[in-house]
């Protein structure tokens, strides 16, 4: 049985997906909370690319304990296998962190067809897009902040049609909308 890949991006209305830090702070709630703790559950491998590993292997490692304890547990403990063209393996210095060797749509083939739970996309806006175009992803789940961010990213910029099939949304008592997506169903 193939294992499945997962991600989960947030954005603002206006499409915005990169640096959520900077209009989601006051959007989260509990079933946000409860949503995240939910995703993490079963993921056996996590795939970063180069700009999320190096915002986060600071950050993780040092902050194990209050709110951000079970999602650090997670992240510091589970194998990150990180997407980069510009970084070597000796430039990762975060626990359980190795350099994906070749091609990435191949690599997470081979991931995928291994034993073990679930897959994990963290963050990581280019491999994400770059794994849903190949139809690698299982399950993708936008969260959409009731904020209009004004500038930045957005996930799909750059990409090619690719369509999805809505498997579920979910609204939050602060207005996010929790929108899973899968392959196209037809």
């Amino acid at each position: 049985m193939p294992r499945t890949v997962i991600a989960a991006l947030f954005q603002s209305l206006d499409g915005i997906a990169s640096d959520p830090f900077k209009f989601q702070f006051d959007s989260f709630d509990q079933e946000m909370g409860e949503w995240m703790n939910t995703a993490i559950g079963g993921v056996d491998d996590c795939i970063l690319g180069r700009i999320t590993y190096q915002e986060w292997e600071n950050y993780w490692p040092n902050h194990t304990e209050g709110e951000d304890a079970p999602f650090a547990d997670f992240i510091n403990s589970t194998p990150k296998h990180i997407a980069s063209t510009t970084l070597s393996q000796s430039d990762l210095r975060w626990e359980n962190s190795a350099l994906v060797q070749g091609d990435l749509v191949d690599f997470v083939r081979e991931l995928k067809a291994g034993e073990g739970g679930k897959i994990a996309i963290e963050g990581s806006m280019s491999v994400v897009r770059q794994l849903v175009e190949a139809n690698l992803v299982d399950e993708l789940t936008v969260a959409v902040h009731p904020v209009v961010a004004g500038s930045g990213r957005s996930l799909f910029e750059g990409g090619t049609t690719t369509r999805l099939t809505l498997k579920d949304v979910q609204r939050t008592s602060k207005g996010n909308l929790l929108a899973t997506y899968g392959p196209f169903a037809g």
